[in-house]
């Protein structure tokens, strides 16, 4: 009991003396020492003397001795966990220089035994497999015993703590620090099937952590153990930090390239065909579409081998190809893609034939007194190669608007790709069913990402009544509950772009009512952008159109300036068909008069054949005539129908209006021939009108066409978005 209290006033009269006499203090207690050389505060307390003074060299001794000495002291392992935390840290301040410092003063084989000792003091799992990460960057050779066993431990954590997404703590761990250590160790024997399931859980981290999308309900899951929080989410600067580990170790830099890296590596462990340096996917999709040549004939083992490196390279290559044209495409699914602000884009029918796949026939042309030429710059030619691109395949071409997306070579490219991955990947059914084992453990199916391409690739390929079950529920999905606002801004781009394609799709088959139904709500959602007479939607898009077969597709960006004059052409091939078809319906050849006003004169020669058919039927009855045609050329030629010169036609335009009287009357319509010239020259048309257009006009007939004639300045755009909407049930039951 003296011998204790001896100690401690000792000790006390070192800690009265460092402040101003450090010297003597140690001194007081290097004799306390000597005395008692197995009191432990003796010895901390010297040791804390020269840890505050940061003698690196002294407390090191010091350290080491009571790690030796007094194992079980909680105060020595209180401070050993100071110093693993600051080996751990990215912090550069000098007390953890200090410390790191102080811990590579430890022999090599007290800093290993110390590590391990370490690890089996933390209870948490993510700290204990940082502490043994540790050891094995510090000492490789220790990976031989440790590192299968860290890896199996960190995959078994995210098993336990119900992880729902594989970009996690504890994978990132497993995929970024211990993987490439446990590969790279030549003095492991690992079983293929192993390597295997090692590169399968880093591709699926890496691909989720490239995919993963821009809202803050999506984390990146940190550890449940102790300090779950939510982590430090920045949508602007795309920060990440999941929890446990510090923010510099949540960010994967160039995780495709360091996919790549892991692959070559397992690839040459596995002894898979074709050297195995660094090569590109596109490198690795041409040697395994050589390899399958070969497949066929092999068997056993080899056919295994074969068979697992095809399906892992192609998988990698389809998913890579598949999200670099989907983050062209569709940007804002993903967080780690720029151009958040940039909309959708829509694969549909391309609709560039639309006014000029009926074939003319000879007596179509006898109206034609009119001077009726395409204004002289306003239809561009373009190459094929121009605009084409790379989206060729099955005798379909994608066409996109270059100037609109200036990385279109790119992203057509990805497409192709990709879908040259997919045809590999079911070439066979081994390959199919080994990719559908990767699918399942991945769970792609909800995906949405995925989807998208998918149901792209499968319009590619002409399989429509398969695309729109995708399009049905991805639709379904964006769709707004009952209670729930509108959708707006992303959100509806996104409800559009599945409408869109569905009605694309029912077009593609024929169904053109439903076609029309989709089209109309979506038009209806939208605000009809400001109409530019001078430019006609297609001018960039009509080139040669007599080298196409008609079943191109197209890029279409999902916005309003783009999406009512799509929807417009769309409805104007759905009602098309029927109107010139040889039966009489006055309703559909009127829809189609409305429609052609748009792309106006584009479809000037198609106009002209509804005025012949109109013509030879002696009679046309269209009671929303004079609410939606407001193209001065086309009033000026049903004016002109009724005159004796144009065949005294029957026009029924006007509602609940009575057959129009044949006989010519002999008053003169001077205020309606002097207001069509006025409209003339605000339409900037610089027709003449030459014609006694209002002789025989019937009153009520006259005072329309005057007042029409005032409207023709309207925003034709305006005009024909009310038309969708005020004439919707009309538009659907007109068709089949």
């Amino acid at each position: 009991m003296s011998a204790q209290k001896d100690c401690e006033f000792l000790v006390k009269r070192a800690r009265e003396l460092v402040s101003n006499d450090p010297c003597a203090a140690k001194a007081w207690l290097i004799t306390a020492r000597t005395l008692y050389p197995a009191d432990f505060n003796i010895q901390y307390e010297m040791y804390i003397i020269e840890r505050n003074a940061e003698k690196t060299s002294s407390a090191g001794r010091l350290l080491y001795d009571m790690f030796i000495n007094f194992p079980d002291q909680p105060i020595v392992w209180r401070e050993i966990s100071v110093i693993t935390a600051a080996l751990r840290s990215d912090s550069q301040d000098k007390h953890t220089q200090f410390l790191r410092e102080l811990f590579e003063t430890l022999p090599a084989r007290i800093q290993c035994e110390m590590l391990l000792k370490a690890t089996e003091q933390c209870f948490n799992t993510l700290e204990k497999a940082e502490m043994l990460l540790l050891l094995l960057k510090r000492f490789p050779e220790s990976v031989v015993q440790h590192g299968v066993n860290l890896g199996e431990t960190l995959l078994e954590a995210e098993v336990s703590e119900n992880m729902e997404s594989p970009v996690n703590c504890f994978r990132k761990l497993f995929v970024c620090d211990v993987l490439p250590l446990v590969i790279n160790n030549m003095d492991m024997r690992l079983p293929t099937s192993l390597m295997q399931k090692y590169m399968l859980k880093a591709a699926e981290f890496y691909i989720g952590y490239v995919t993963r999308g821009p809202s803050s309900d999506v984390q990146i899951q940190g550890s449940q153990e102790g300090s779950l929080k939510s982590p430090s989410v920045s949508r602007g600067s795309q920060r990440y930090v999941i929890d446990g580990l510090s923010e510099k170790s949540s960010v994967v830099s160039e995780p495709w390239e360091r996919l790549l890296d892991i692959l070559s590596v397992v690839g040459a462990r596995c002894e898979w065909q074709g050297d195995q340096g660094q090569r590109s996917y596109m490198d690795m999709l041409l040697r395994v579409k050589e390899l399958c040549r070969y497949l066929p004939g092999l068997e056993g083992e080899t056919r295994s081998r074969c068979c697992s490196q095809v399906v892992i390279c192609a998988a990698l290559v389809l998913f890579r190809s598949a999200f670099l044209y989907v983050s062209a495409v569709q940007p804002a699914l993903f967080q780690s893609v720029n151009g958040m602000n940039s909309g959708p884009w829509i694969l549909v029918e391309d609709l560039s034939t639309v006014y000029s796949d009926i074939e003319m026939e000879r007596g179509a042309l006898k109206h034609a007194h009119k001077k009726r030429k395409l204004t002289d710059g306003r239809e561009k030619t373009m190459s094929s190669d121009d605009e084409e691109g790379l989206g060729k395949g099955r005798g379909r071409h994608i066409l996109v608007n270059k100037t609109e997306m200036p990385a279109w070579s790119e992203t057509l490219e990805s497409f192709r790709t990709a879908r040259e991955s997919w045809d590999l990947l079911h070439s066979h059914d081994g390959l199919e069913t080994e990719f559908k084992k990767i699918c399942a453990a991945w769970k792609t199916e909800s995906w949405m990402w995925f989807r998208i391409f998918l149901s792209d690739m499968i319009i590619y390929q002409g399989q429509y009544r398969k695309a729109l079950s995708s399009l049905h529920q991805m639709a379904a999905v964006q769709q707004p509950q009952p209670g729930q606002q509108s959708p707006s801004g992303q959100a509806s781009q996104e409800h559009h772009r599945a409408l869109i394609q569905q009605a694309s799709c029912h077009y593609a088959l024929g169904e053109y009512r439903m076609a029309c139904d989709k089209l109309l709500d979506v038009v209806c959602g939208l605000v009809p952008p400001k109409y530019e007479l001078t430019k006609s939607l297609d001018d960039q898009s009509r080139h040669k159109t007599k080298t196409r077969k008609g079943n191109d597709l197209r890029l279409l960006p999902c916005t309003s300036k783009a999406i009512l004059p799509f929807c417009l052409q769309l409805m104007l091939a759905c009602f098309k068909l029927r109107a010139f078809a040889d039966s009489h319906d006055d309703l559909s050849l009127g829809h189609v008069i409305v429609l052609l006003q748009y792309d106006w004169p584009h479809g000037e020669t198609l106009f002209l054949k509804a005025v012949d058919k109109i013509c030879q039927q002696g009679s046309f009855q269209y009671e929303n005539f004079f609410n939606y045609v407001t193209n001065i050329d086309m009033l000026e030629e049903f004016a002109y129908l009724r005159t004796p010169e144009g065949g005294r036609i029957q026009l029924e335009l006007l509602p609940n209006q009575g057959m129009l009287i044949k006989n010519p009357s002999p008053a003169l319509g001077v205020e309606l021939n002097t207001l069509l010239l006025q409209g003339v020259q605000t339409m900037d048309r610089h027709h003449t009108v030459t014609r006694g257009i209002t002789k025989g006009v019937k009153e009520d007939f006259r005072l329309a066409m005057e007042r029409q004639v005032s409207r023709c300045g309207e925003n034709l755009l305006n005009v024909l978005h009310r038309f969708c909407i005020n004439e919707k049930i009309i538009i659907i039951q007109s068709l089949p």
